[in-house]
């Protein structure tokens, strides 16, 4: 049986020459952002040359990077399903004494920071304003990140028109990829284990020009060969169940930008959109009746009115 990966690079920290080393060390230290990497960037970030990344991966048992590659995809890809192991990791280390929640606390706190840095990117920039100013926006989930599609699509219709939840009962996606819309832009919140519908639509929607943007976790080896932009949100807390806590706090900053670049223009259809609610829905503490049966409802003065005509 094959030795994990971990375990090669920890042996090539004590073993490896100098340059070997600083591969080990930055692997070791971003396991987690390594299936996003190819040969030339990991080589340009770690200041080695990228056939001294191949060979590195041939001293560490591999045929090549691209092998390493496959290998590490084989390692991590169904990690978080792993039910058994990780159920008894976390009872043991729960009654050795060890703090999980606030070591999750800390994990989170992280993340969320990494979120807001996201926001000050010029993709990020470049998806708030396609957002703002497209003429029809598609958003879509699949599995548990169907809910996260659908709060960012109920928040983004309260601040323009064109916003829509893609049906995914049809089984064609035509809405997306059979409009012949020159002026769309589609949002995907996918999370492993991904679904094939996911990387498909993604690559049919971009194929035929409409830009899409992936928020997903650091697991997702496939983003970027079928988008335009790819946000990467940590998933892992130190909890039994991966998160996907901060997709949300992502959208929410999204929804925010786009309040922003759109400007007081927003608040005629706001208040548009609070009055429909309250005339079909209402909240708490309405009138018993609706505002649309108040609407309907004589007045006071008319009922008397009439009672004095008859």
């Amino acid at each position: 049986m094959s030795r994990p990966l971990r375990e090669r690079l920890e042996e090539a920290l004590s073993s490896a020459s100098k340059a070997d080393r600083v591969i080990a060390t930055y692997m070791l230290a971003e396991m987690s952002s390594l299936p996003f990497e190819t040969a030339a960037s990991l080589a340009a970030k770690v200041e080695v040359s990228e056939p001294t990344v191949g060979r590195f991966c041939k001293t560490i048992g591999y045929n090549g990077f691209k092998d390493f590659k496959s290998n590490l995809k084989k390692e991590t890809g169904d990690a978080p399903w792993l039910i058994g192991e990780r159920l008894s990791d976390l009872q043991d280390r729960t009654k050795a004494g060890e703090d999980q929640l606030t070591r999750g606390l800390e994990l989170e706190m992280a993340s969320l920071i990494a979120v807001y840095e996201m926001a000050h990117s010029p993709e990020w920039d470049r998806v708030v304003k396609r957002l703002a100013k497209s003429k029809n926006v598609y958003a879509t989930g699949f599995q548990t990140e169907r809910g996260m599609a659908q709060i960012f699509v109920n928040q983004l219709q309260y601040l323009r028109e064109g916003v829509h939840l893609v049906d995914l009962a049809n089984g064609s996606f035509a809405e997306v990829l059979a409009s012949d819309d020159p002026d769309a832009t589609l949002i995907i919140f996918e999370a492993r284990r991904y679904s094939r519908s996911a990387q498909k639509l993604a690559k049919e929607a971009k194929a035929i020009g409409i830009p899409v943007t992936l928020v997903t976790d650091p697991y997702c080896d496939w983003g970027h060969e079928v988008t335009d932009e790819i946000f990467v949100v940590p998933t892992s807390f130190n909890l039994f169940w991966e998160s996907t806590a901060q997709m949300a706090s992502l959208a929410n900053l999204l929804v925010n930008g786009v309040f922003i670049e759109l400007g007081p223009q927003v608040e005629k259809r706001m208040n548009k959109i609070a009055k429909l609610y309250g005339s079909f829905t209402g909240h708490v503490g309405d009138p018993e009746f609706s505002r649309a049966e108040g609407l309907n409802k004589p007045s006071k003065n008319n009922h008397n009115k009439s009672k004095k005509e008859v």
